[in-house]
């Protein structure tokens, strides 16, 4: 092994949450390394979410990385619930002062990595072999593999940003005994195809045959999904076969049109709702995907991530500057009256939108009712509208 390396913070993960955090550390002068086992090519390539809340925008524009997002970034002022081609404009701007941001995550983890390389927070790719230590103690560490040969990375805290397959959660004791699972009985098929959005703004359609979704990436770049069962195979749907289903839940109509394409990325997700409460063990914290998973139907994944590492950030700053350890303590209580908000949210638009299984007419007449009520409440929008917008940090 060689001679142990040493900073403030071990960031293990290279996504979003865990590049976000390294920012805010770093402009407040805190060191910091992060450890991804995936290559470079490979995390800047995942395929994730593109609706940002203005929180998100704001940290962004914080960290001096959003040249390129204020550039190329589609601001939408609101969006649209359809019900069997019965369609309501939630109009964000109207009603709640602010809107939200089209901008993929592929662009955000790329304008990350660059500004770690012109900032030079090392950024260790193909970190092999993960393994945290002594954790619960003033002097954790982390080891890895890099190219065959193993290293030590001596540090004070560790943030776990690896996702819900990392090693962080798995190493966190006791995780699993304070987990809370709601697993949907369907999945999202997505298709990513370089044509036209059919319209300047998303729209979610509930659908005799199914949920559907109409989103974008750029004025030149379309993003779809519809429900489909989590047994069917990408395999069996041809980029035909998905947009003759899109043609039929979206309404291929003179006010939307569809612009067919080859696919870019095709893939089918299962939704569930996830939250492990046990976001902390002595100097180890979760933050991101390692703490929680939401349905994507209310566009919170991401942004939870950067709101979670921007209390752990806020915490670690004050630690650090001011030897305030109150932060730090109660970052889980913080980050978890945001996360179960958001988690509200994005299983009421899941349960607003989607057709389940053995549903009841009583059932669609409840979604019904809740649409109608919609429709014509002002203040039943602006609830949408808040936690759609993001709820403050």
């Amino acid at each position: 092994m060689e001679a142990p390396q040493r900073t403030q913070v071990a960031i293990i993960g290279g996504g979003v949450a865990g590049l976000m955090l390294s920012q805010l550390l770093h402009v407040e002068g805190i060191d910091c390394v992060i450890l991804e086992r995936q290559t470079r090519v490979y995390t800047e390539g995942r395929i994730r979410a593109g609706v940002l809340e203005y929180g998100t925008v704001n940290l962004l524009r914080r960290v001096g990385v959003s040249e390129r997002m204020d550039r190329l970034g589609l601001r939408h002022e609101g969006f649209a619930l359809m019900d069997d081609g019965e369609k309501t404009r939630i109009p964000l701007h109207d009603l709640v002062n602010t809107d939200v941001m089209v901008y993929g995550q592929t662009e955000i983890t790329i304008d990350l990595m660059d500004a770690c390389a012109e900032r030079g927070i090392p950024l260790i790719f193909e970190a092999k072999e993960v393994a945290l230590h002594d954790f619960d103690s003033a002097a954790p560490y982390v080891t890895y593999i890099k190219d065959g040969v193993p290293q030590r990375l001596d540090c004070d805290v560790i943030a776990g940003c690896d996702g819900a397959h990392g090693v962080c959660r798995a190493t966190m004791p006791d995780a699993a005994a304070h987990a809370v699972e709601k697993v949907y009985p369907f999945g999202w098929l997505g298709i990513l195809s370089d044509v036209p959005p059919m319209d300047h703004e998303l729209i979610y359609s509930n659908h005799e045959r199914g949920f559907a979704l109409a989103s974008q990436r750029s004025l030149t770049r379309s993003r779809y999904y519809i429900q489909c069962d989590v047994t069917e195979k990408i395999e069996d749907w041809s980029d035909e076969r998905i947009w003759d289903e899109l043609e039929i839940r979206l309404g291929d109509t003179t006010e939307h049109r569809i612009t067919r394409g080859p696919s870019l990325e095709k893939s089918i997700a299962p939704l569930r709702s996830y939250v492990c409460e046990k976001m902390q063990h002595g100097r180890l914290f979760l933050a991101g995907d390692a703490s929680h998973i939401v349905p994507p139907t209310g566009a919170k994944g991401l942004n939870l991530a950067a709101s979670d590492v921007y209390y752990l950030a806020d915490a670690l700053i004050a630690h650090y500057k001011q030897g305030n350890e109150a932060g730090l303590k109660g970052y889980t209580d913080r980050a978890l009256n945001r996360i179960w908000k958001a988690e509200r949210f994005s299983w009421s638009m899941t349960q607003l939108t989607h057709r389940f299984p053995n549903m009841t007419l009583f059932d669609r007449k409840m979604q019904k009712a809740d649409l109608s009520y919609i429709r014509g409440s002002v203040a039943a929008q602006t609830a949408i509208a808040e936690n759609y917008v993001g709820l403050p940090y």
